[in-house]
């Protein structure tokens, strides 16, 4: 796969000089594309792809996006303060597709209770959270499910090349069974600091 060679441009909202032109710090940054990572642009769609995969999405409106060659700017086509808002959430966008690209996001998540545990069978991950009955969460496309076998399925490894994607996935999986304030059982994510409470027993005991 070869890196984008040509110079491409989408312009939303406005034309010509703009008055007041403001940049955001982060937004005004251009981005790169690393080695096998393409990007495309057209009637305002960006798309991209690479190793871990791809993705596609439209692009707000208010802003001047060029592809030349490996790099990538973005530049408001409004002045004031939303030029620069519009400016740093395009680029904000932008950046996260291309990282997902080129090396992918994960995911830990960590499930703590006794008997608790995560298999993957297929597209699907069965978790035991303490319930009467397992509970069944289908993977979407483009995310994948890994329980490292030293674990004994007390972690779930989700990857994966949209972040957006990526994060609803894991919080949908915690949220079947959210850390308790009282011992802490249930689904955290892997370094994730959960305020634990003392209980009863723990105030008798003062």
């Amino acid at each position: 796969m070869t890196q984008q060679a040509q110079t491409q441009s989408g312009t939303k909202g406005g034309t010509g000089a703009v008055a007041n032109l403001r940049q955001a710090r982060i937004g005004k940054r251009p981005v790169e594309l690393p080695k096998g990572v393409t990007a495309t642009l057209k009637d305002n769609l960006f798309e991209v792809k690479g190793p871990k995969g791809g993705s596609s999405r439209k692009l707000p409106p208010n802003v001047d996006v060029k592809i030349t060659g490996t790099t990538i700017t973005v530049m408001p086509t409004i002045g004031g303060r939303d030029g620069a808002r519009f400016q740093g959430l395009v680029r904000a966008l932008i950046n996260a597709m291309v990282v997902g690209a080129g090396t992918g996001y994960t995911k830990v998540l960590e499930l703590r209770g006794t008997g608790y545990r995560a298999e993957v069978k297929g597209t699907n991950v069965n978790l035991s959270l303490g319930f009467s009955h397992p509970i069944s969460h289908p993977l979407p496309a483009g995310i994948k499910a890994e329980v490292p076998g030293d674990s004994k399925g007390t972690i779930l490894i989700l990857t994966g090349s949209d972040k957006e994607k990526m994060g609803e996935t894991a919080a949908t999986i915690r949220g079947y069974r959210p850390p308790e304030p009282y011992g802490g059982k249930g689904v955290r994510y892997q370094g994730e600091k959960v305020r634990e409470k003392a209980g009863k027993a723990g105030k008798a005991g003062k």
